[in-house]
């Protein structure tokens, strides 16, 4: 397995994969997504193994040309039962996917994630979140489930600090923490770190009126990046795309569900920028206004960066329709994907 770049923590909604496959191919070769699937609470077993089962291998579809790993932190007892009989030791033969699981998730889920990686030798992502403080008792989880495995057997770590805002001013620092105590567990194949950073949209979000904010799970990345730690050649970077950290544990609305208006979204080397799109085709010239808060920015890059902000060019020319919310997300995705991606190889 070649070392990615990049691993953005995607969910495995249509837009998201989407996204990844309209990357260009020096850009996705590159880029190594941890796919999430979502909560779903209540389901019955039948609809839900079907879910299940279709996410799973349109992901599998959209990685044939690179490698992955697929998720399901959100399972329970219930869940893991059904993932079981759908993603079998056996589904894993001769895919580009490999099981995640982590300390504090049901036994089941960790059972079927631990299976599959002993049935296919060839790696278990282990997911750490630190949402917070730094706790010295999860080392001792990881311990246990490394424990699990043959000796040997490839492991990639995945330290996940979920939301990292300005209000989260010691998250470098929490990390260090926790990577000084995880990282001489065992011979990881890969060290990841991950966070997310883009805001949810601000209360008094209007049209016409762009938001800008900072981009703190970068910075974090930095003040990690600039300490003195033997390991730091060994980490890797990645972030949940253009979506807060909370947008993959949401459960996905039913179809033609959502709000009557959407977010166009911009990543620049400093900032995120916001600028809402309202839905429908009889709000074109509005929604065109939207694109052009983007293009217009001193940072925008020009239709020529990625397909993402050639998009937003046409739009703004009216040649592009107006779209809907898997437009938005999947062109968003393209250029922060692609930026993020090359400004790491530079």
């Amino acid at each position: 397995m070649s070392v990615p770049l990049y691993v953005p923590i995607l969910p495995t909604r249509p837009h998201a994969a989407a996204a990844y496959r309209a990357l260009a191919p020096d850009v996705r070769r590159q880029v190594a997504p941890l796919w999430t699937l979502p909560p779903r609470p209540g389901m019955l077993a039948k609809p839900l193994a079907e879910r299940i089962a279709k996410e799973a291998g349109d992901i599998s579809t959209a990685q044939r040309l690179g490698p992955a790993w697929l998720d399901a932190p959100f399972a329970d007892e219930v869940e893991a039962a059904v993932l079981a009989d759908i993603l079998t030791p056996d589904w894993w033969d001769d895919r580009n996917l490999r099981p995640v699981t982590g300390p504090g998730r049901p036994g089941a889920q960790q059972s079927l994630a631990l299976a599959a990686a002993r049935h296919r030798k060839d790696g278990l992502g282990v997911r750490v979140r630190l949402p917070g403080d730094w706790n010295d008792r999860t080392a001792s989880d990881v311990t246990m489930l490394l424990d699990r495995l043959p000796s040997d057997h490839p492991a990639d770590l995945f330290l996940d600090l979920a939301t990292v805002l300005p209000d989260r001013a010691d998250a470098a620092k929490e990390a260090l923490r926790a990577l000084d105590t995880l990282i001489p567990l065992t011979s990881w194949r890969t060290v990841t770190v991950t966070a997310g950073g883009f805001p949810e949209p601000p209360d008094d979000f209007r049209e016409g009126v762009p938001y800008e904010a900072p981009r703190t799970d970068w910075e974090t990345w930095h003040e990690i990046r600039h300490s003195e730690r033997s390991y730091l050649p060994r980490l890797r970077y990645g972030d949940y795309g253009i979506h807060p950290a909370t947008y993959v544990t949401q459960t996905p609305p039913a179809r033609g569900g959502g709000p009557p208006w959407g977010v166009l979204r911009y990543t620049t080397a400093r900032s995120y920028h916001l600028s809402k799109v309202p839905h429908g085709r009889q709000y074109d010239d509005a929604n065109r206004e939207a694109a052009k808060c983007l293009t217009s920015l001193s940072d925008f890059r020009g239709a020529a960066a990625s397909g993402g902000e050639e998009w937003l060019c046409d739009r703004v020319r009216g040649i592009e329709t107006t779209g809907n919310h898997s437009t938005w997300n999947r062109q968003g995705n393209v250029q922060h994907m692609t930026f993020v991606t090359r400004g790491l190889g530079h």
